[in-house]
């Protein structure tokens, strides 16, 4: 049985890419689909695909020829800005045969908006960051006590850390937020933010502790696998640069009760503090995030478990080796890009 492999966005993701291709052992492809060819992951899928903006008309139209025309078995996107687009034409595109690996609407759009998120984490009982979305109401916390200098002024709706402040001082506070939303209307993020834009910037508690990124995986029929877990060591642009792998029933616990109830498909990225000997858990991504090697690396396949739930199998245990205490940090490579001229 062949498995092709489609993931769309693909953009810097070059470690999925051959991950994948490493799990699939020449039983099939890893194509690669981004609207800009000289995307980095490009070079190293089997196959690169140019396709229209996410926001085009055609987008789901050109994957559904992509689809049928590749024999694709599943599809994976990488963006976070993609996900509610899949997942609201999930049915339509598993209608060509293949398996889009996407969690529902519902849990997509809950997981996208933060403050949905805070609202969904304080439901089921986790502790996470007190959040305010109207600077007198956070003004008035900090004024009796409730909230506390410093604080992450941030996009409600948000990707990869774009457009984060930490104001130390009412006067910071008043000009970051005046400034996200300034800035919110000239970004990537200004379609999403216009449904509710009084309220698209976020003003939250800062915590101070030890920053955990977090993988819940579960099956793709919503039933939870496992949770592994990394210390972030290093950050850079908004991602992890160097992290230790950890093995710690807290999160094991936070992790099973989050995927319990979501029942999310597939790998959900978490972020996680330890503060005053309490965890806080601060987001959820439905989609593998860019921590995801540090959990490989340290033993967890999650890109073989796909290969082998898509052909039916259930026995995966042999690739689960997580181990404790393992330390890894990224580096950039060199990669020649073909012409497009």
């Amino acid at each position: 049985m062949a498995i092709n492999i489609l993931f769309t966005c693909a953009g810097r993701r070059n470690y999925l890419i051959n991950y994948f291709k490493d799990a699939m052992k020449d039983q099939g492809r890893v194509i690669a689909a981004d609207m800009n060819l000289s995307a980095p992951a490009m070079v190293d899928a089997d196959l690169a695909i140019l396709v229209p903006s996410i926001y085009d008309n055609n987008y789901i139209e050109e994957l559904k020829k992509i689809i049928i025309e590749h024999r694709v078995t599943a599809v994976i996107s990488l963006n976070d800005l993609e996900l509610p687009v899949l997942a609201k034409h999930k049915n339509e595109l598993e209608a060509t045969g293949a398996k889009i690996i996407i969690s529902s609407e519902k849990i997509i759009e809950m997981a996208f908006d933060k403050l949905e998120t805070f609202n969904f984490l304080n439901s089921i009982g986790l502790k996470t960051p007190k959040t305010y979305t109207n600077l007198k109401a956070a003004k008035e916390a900090i004024a009796n006590g409730a909230l506390k200098y410093p604080l992450v002024v941030k996009p409600r709706w948000g990707s990869a850390s774009i457009g984060i402040d930490f104001p130390e001082a009412s006067e910071e506070l008043e000009l970051a937020f005046r400034l996200q939303h300034i800035k919110l209307k000239k970004s990537i993020l200004s379609t999403v933010s216009a449904q509710d834009i009084d309220n698209a910037i976020l003003i939250q508690e800062k915590l101070k502790g030890s920053e955990f990124g977090m993988d819940i995986v579960n099956d793709f029929e919503g039933n939870y696998f496992g949770t592994f877990v990394r210390e972030k060591l290093n950050m850079r642009s908004g991602e992890t640069d160097k992290a230790m792998s950890v093995i710690d029933e807290r999160f094991d616990e936070i992790g099973k009760k989050i995927a319990e109830h979501t029942k999310h498909i597939g790998s959900m990225d978490c972020d996680v503090f330890i503060a005053n000997n309490e965890l806080f858990v601060l987001e959820l991504n439905p989609r593998f995030g860019g921590g995801y090697p540090f959990s490989h690396e340290a033993g967890i396949n999650t890109a073989a478990i796909y290969i082998e739930w898509l052909k039916g199998n259930k026995n995966v245990a042999e690739f689960n080796t997580y181990t404790a205490g393992k330390t890894f940090s990224k580096c950039d490579r060199m990669l020649a890009i073909k012409s497009t001229n």
